[in-house]
C-alpha cells in the first residue's frame, strides 16, 4: 500500500448505508457506492440513519489525524428534530449535555428555522467529539427526537452540491487544505 496513490474521495452517503469498507450482514457499505479498484476506507463514520459527508481514502496517516479525538476535528451538520428547540435547550448543547455516563463537548448550535404547524425545529450544530450516535443522545437527553442528521461540513471539506449517493475525489489543494488544518494540531 506504500507505493500505491493517495486519493481522498468526498461522498454524499445516503441513509441506510453502512459506514465501513464490508459489512458481515450483507448491507451496502460506502465502500460499494465507490467505483475505484483501491482499497479506500471510511475516515470515520455516520450512523446508518444519517446521511451526509464522509471522506474515505486509501491514507491511514490522514485517517488517523481524521478521526482520533486529540485533533478536535470539527464537524458541522443540519439537523431535523420533532418539537420546539428552546434557547435554554441551545445553551445546554454549548455548555454540553450529560448523555450516559459523560458529559458531551462543547458544541455550536443555531436554529435555523421552527415550523409551527409541524412542530419541526431545523438547526445547524457543529461537534468536535463525534461519539457513537452522539447527538441523537444530546438531543434525546433534552427531549428532542432526531428525525434528520446530515453531515455538511467536516474539518475545512464542505459537502456542497453532491446529491445523495454522488462522490468526487477532492482535488490536490483540496487535500492540502484538509492536510494543513490537521497539522495546525501538531504544532
Amino acid at each position: 500500500m506504500g507505493s500505491e496513490k493517495k486519493v481522498v474521495y468526498l461522498l454524499n452517503k445516503p441513509k441506510n448505508v453502512i459506514s465501513s469498507a464490508k459489512d458481515d450482514r450483507g448491507r451496502k457499505t460506502v465502500v460499494d457506492l465507490i467505483d475505484t479498484d483501491l482499497r479506500i476506507y471510511p475516515l470515520g463514520r455516520l450512523d446508518y440513519d444519517s446521511s451526509g459527508l464522509l471522506l474515505l481514502s486509501n491514507d491511514g496517516q490522514l485517517m488517523q489525524k481524521l478521526i482520533h479525538p486529540s485533533f478536535e476535528v470539527e464537524k458541522v451538520y443540519e439537523v431535523r428534530t420533532k418539537g420546539r428547540v428552546s434557547k435554554q435547550d441551545i445553551q445546554a448543547l454549548e455548555n454540553g449535555v450529560r448523555i450516559e455516563d459523560y458529559v458531551t463537548a462543547a458544541a455550536k448550535a443555531e436554529i435555523l428555522d421552527y415550523n409551527e404547524k409541524k412542530d419541526l425545529t431545523d438547526l445547524r450544530i457543529t461537534i468536535h467529539e463525534g461519539k457513537n450516535r452522539e447527538i441523537r443522545k444530546m438531543f434525546a437527553s433534552l427531549g428532542h427526537e432526531v428525525l434528520k442528521l446530515h453531515r455538511i461540513k467536516e474539518a475545512n471539506i464542505e459537502l456542497g452540491d453532491l446529491k445523495s449517493g454522488e462522490y468526487r475525489l477532492l482535488k490536490p489543494y483540496e487535500v492540502k487544505k484538509l492536510r494543513q488544518y490537521l497539522d495546525r494540531s501538531d504544532t
